[in-house]
């Protein structure tokens, strides 16, 4: 679905004049949003476009989390795939251990004395955001029997420690 199609789909719950007003655009702006953009029609670049242009340009995935964030999800990235065969399974699977431990820590430590600050919080979050995209690279690896790229994986992660 294109990014148009998805803004008038969400429009479906409210109008075009509401969506205008509480963002402050012009009725007419937020009509075009819901239109191919100017180089394919009528339309002009939404917001969903800008920030998936803002993506491209910064490769920063935080950009996508605050998103998920803020509609109480998040983002989990999926995994470079392709590839030649050979990674063992067994490195990948203690990885996934060795990451659940890694949050069994944070949470330990967090909670050892009875309160968890916002710093521990956030470290907790980021752990356990780790663990959640590793473990789901794997998952999608393993539908497809491709296992090379969990090295890389592993070695990105251990040196981000």
């Amino acid at each position: 679905m294109d990014s148009h199609e998805v803004i008038s789909k969400a429009v479906e719950a409210t109008s075009f004049k509401e969506v205008a007003a509480q963002m402050g655009v012009s009725l007419s702006l937020a009509y075009k949003w819901s239109q191919p953009d100017e180089q394919q029609g009528s339309g002009t670049s939404n917001p969903l476009d800008r920030v998936r242009q803002l993506f491209e340009i910064t490769k920063d995935a935080q950009l996508i989390q605050w998103l998920c964030h803020k509609a109480n999800g998040v983002f989990v990235q999926n995994p470079h795939g392709g590839g030649p065969r050979g990674m063992e399974l067994m490195p990948a699977t203690q990885e996934i251990v060795q990451q659940f431990a890694d949050l069994l820590t944070a949470i330990s430590q967090a909670a050892a004395d009875n309160r968890i600050n916002e710093k521990e919080a956030a470290h907790i979050r980021t752990v356990w955001d780790e663990l959640k995209r590793f473990t789901e690279g794997f998952v999608r690896l393993c539908e497809k029997g491709e296992f090379a790229h969990l090295a890389d994986e592993i070695k990105t992660h251990r040196s981000m420690k």
